[in-house]
């Protein structure tokens, strides 16, 4: 997803000189459909985040595929090469900063979790104005949020062959999808055997494995979202509330009621 990329100012007016004072160049938001679906690798000068509300991309950076489910961001330093393509559209955003006064200083592509407070602030940072008084105050709780993510928490890799990516592709545009790797082989005209060497080769895990990394993934930003621990696992293709909170406690080493989010 694109994000009017390299149209940031550089450097703020004269008849706009208090702009300067604020490490945030740019917040764009938009739907997917308003942008490229695919962005060709690129870079920029300033360190951007891009964050989705609603949809799923993936972005390439630093030799890895980050996946972006709705509640996560990625962290993208200025300088590194980085393109992406929207998996399942929805809304998105991308915020801009300025290289000098930025006070985040990962030189790493690196994932964050974007919760209700930081999704909040974002919002009334692209509304307000430069000269609003609340912006120091907004700004500075902003960057307080910006924590990173241990790697696993961010990370499903995608693979690069064309008949698994379509398999990996469908499962993350729905978790639910109950279709074993026989069926997929079907699908998209390969062998079993060929299907679970491409996996473990491309992804480092089987098929199995991987999707319940992506379920878990899904799972946890529906807890964070107020949804119940049953609700979450049927939304996940998980038929047995048992069978679900012993996968993600496999996954992430907590109980689902770690990650629900109460007012």
């Amino acid at each position: 997803m694109r994000m009017a990329v390299n149209q940031y100012p550089t450097a703020a007016s004269s008849a706009d000189a208090d702009a300067s004072v604020s490490p945030i160049l740019r917040i764009d938001r938009g739907n997917s459909d308003q942008f490229d679906q695919i962005v060709e690798t690129h870079a920029h000068p300033e360190p951007k985040l891009l964050w989705s509300v609603s949809a799923t991309g993936t972005v390439t950076a630093a030799a890895r595929a980050w996946l972006i489910p709705p509640g996560y961001g990625l962290w993208i330093p200025g300088g590194v090469e980085h393109g992406g393509a929207v998996l399942r559209g929805g809304e998105g955003s991308a915020v801009a900063f300025s290289p000098d006064r930025c006070p985040i200083t990962w030189t790493q592509p690196t994932g964050v979790a974007v919760g209700p407070l930081l999704r909040e602030l974002i919002a009334h940072l692209h509304l307000a104005s430069r000269h609003d008084p609340s912006r120091p105050h907004a700004e500075v709780l902003m960057f307080a949020l910006l924590v990173a993510l241990p790697t696993h928490d961010i990370n499903v890799t995608m693979p690069t062959d064309p008949r698994v990516r379509a398999i990996t592709e469908r499962l993350i545009a729905d978790p639910s999808d109950q279709r074993e790797l026989g069926a997929w082989a079907d699908h998209v005209h390969a062998g079993v055997r060929t299907l679970s060497r491409l996996f473990l080769s491309e992804t480092g895990l089987s098929f199995a494995r991987w999707r319940t990394q992506v379920r878990i993934r899904a799972a946890i930003q529906l807890l964070a979202d107020g949804a119940s621990v049953n609700t979450t696992a049927r939304a996940v293709g998980y038929r047995k509330p048992s069978a679900f909170i012993n996968a993600f406690r496999r996954v992430t080493g907590h109980t689902p009621g770690t990650y629900i989010h109460t007012d």
